[in-house]
C-alpha cells in the first residue's frame, strides 16, 4: 500500500483534492442522490490496478 499511496499530510490533501470548495454543497442536502454532480465524486477507483499489482 505504501507503494501506491503516500500518507504524508500534504500528499493526502493533494491525492484527495481536499482544497476544493465542494463541501458546502453536501452540508445542507448531503451527497446522496446527486449522481450527476461532478464535484461530489466520493468514490474513485483510479488506484485499483496499482493496488492489485502491489498486493502480488
Amino acid at each position: 500500500m505504501l507503494k501506491v499511496f503516500s500518507f504524508k499530510p500534504a500528499d493526502i490533501v493533494k491525492q484527495l483534492n481536499l482544497l476544493r470548495p465542494i463541501y458546502s454543497k453536501s452540508t445542507n442536502y448531503g451527497h446522496f442522490g446527486r449522481i450527476n454532480d461532478a464535484d461530489l465524486t466520493w468514490e474513485q477507483t483510479n488506484k485499483a490496478e496499482a493496488l492489485k499489482k502491489a498486493a502480488k
